[in-house]
């Protein structure tokens, strides 16, 4: 692959020294079965412990609901986004769309043998997780686009959806798509009962999102922005027109990204949107710049035994993927942001707890 990379195609929170506790390859087994349930509960939010940010939500509805309430919405103008790594489901050690790259590699290298020479792909078919740790962001790149682009749409979508059926996480040696928060999944639907839309908005890929995003999360792809690589209409060989994923970023959905994404992609500000990292720090400030009620919510990992522990706000250990800063802490508390607490917000984490 040769050109300009792009710098910014990969979230640059990301990732070096995390994939070295991670095996190259994931394991191969069951397909994909997790699904956003409505709860069963009367209560809307069974998942949730009593609190203020569950008392935050439960309030926003009830306002913009209400047509008596001066803070009433009308439904056609109810949004609510979401970021989906670290707030939807799981983002550590390492991003799953990550995952799928690097577990792509071999693949790759075996229709195009002159891949095995070549790095960084030659140390990643080697297997050694300490080598690969230290790759540079500019090898990370490199290994995105070539594992996402120079094939059809088509064949992206169908690569995809196979490994997605399956590659496990190596802690839970579940589907990734099972690692998904339930107490958000239940969010997601309270606010869609309600009347409004709900959108993934992601730094990662909107066409790996778009894969799953209706069977998980109960969100259709068209309400999916993320970063977005260009496409290239051409035809096949028998005629038929295709379009073909090219090296070239048109939307880098991260950071100030995401509201230039919403407001490309959906047209209306948010009236409610959640994160839980720098990535969507200019996300949650645009949904609250706006009149009105406005919910802002940040997830805040600290919570080591049931999921992962990580900051450095509050303390915390600090990362490359899914840094939640003391100075993002600050700006929350200071604007009256929600910060949801995995320990102490969220009964269960996961659906098969």
């Amino acid at each position: 692959m040769t050109g300009n990379i792009p710098r910014s195609v990969v979230d640059r929170r990301a990732l070096i020294s995390m994939l070295a506790l991670l095996p190259v390859l994931s394991a191969p087994l069951a397909a994909i079965s997790a699904s956003a349930q409505t709860p069963t509960s009367s209560d809307a939010l069974p998942s949730w412990n009593e609190g203020p940010a569950k008392q935050a939500i439960l309030d926003f509805v009830r306002d913009t609901t209400d047509q008596a309430n001066p803070k009433f919405v009308p439904s056609e103008q109810r949004i609510a986004t979401f970021d989906q790594d670290g707030t939807l489901w799981v983002e550590h050690p390492v991003y799953g769309q990550m995952m799928y790259c690097l577990d792509r590699v071999p693949v790759l290298a075996k229709q195009k043998p002159a891949l095995k020479k070549l790095e960084p792909f030659k140390t990643v078919l080697s297997g050694d997780r300490e080598a690969i740790a230290k790759l540079p962001l500019r090898d990370l790149e490199k290994i995105i686009l070539v594992t996402l682009t120079g094939m059809t749409t088509d064949e992206f979508e169908a690569e995809g959806k196979k490994w997605l059926a399956a590659a496990r996480d190596p802690r839970w040696k579940r589907p990734y798509t099972e690692l998904t928060y339930q107490p958000m999944l239940e969010v997601l639907t309270y606010l869609r009962a309600n009347g409004f839309k709900t959108y993934i908005v992601t730094g990662f890929g909107q066409d790996f999102v778009r894969l799953y995003s209706q069977q998980v999360y109960g969100i259709p792809p068209e309400q999916v922005v993320g970063s977005a690589l260009a496409v290239k209409y051409d035809y096949a060989k028998n005629g038929k027109p295709i379009l073909i994923k090219e090296p070239k970023l048109m939307l880098n959905d991260n950071d100030a990204g995401k509201p230039e994404g919403i407001h490309l992609m959906i047209g209306r500000r948010p009236n409610a949107s959640f994160g839980n990292s720098t990535g969507d720090q200019q996300m949650l400030e645009y949904t609250g710049a706006g009149e009105g009620a406005r919910l802002s919510m940040l997830v805040l990992h600290d919570d080591a035994t049931r999921e992962y522990a990580y900051g450095p706000a509050q303390g915390l250990p600090d990362t490359k993927v899914g840094t939640f800063t003391p100075a993002l802490y600050a700006e929350a508390k200071t604007k009256n942001w929600n910060v949801i607490s995995m320990k102490n917000d969220w009964k269960t984490i996961f659906s098969f707890e």
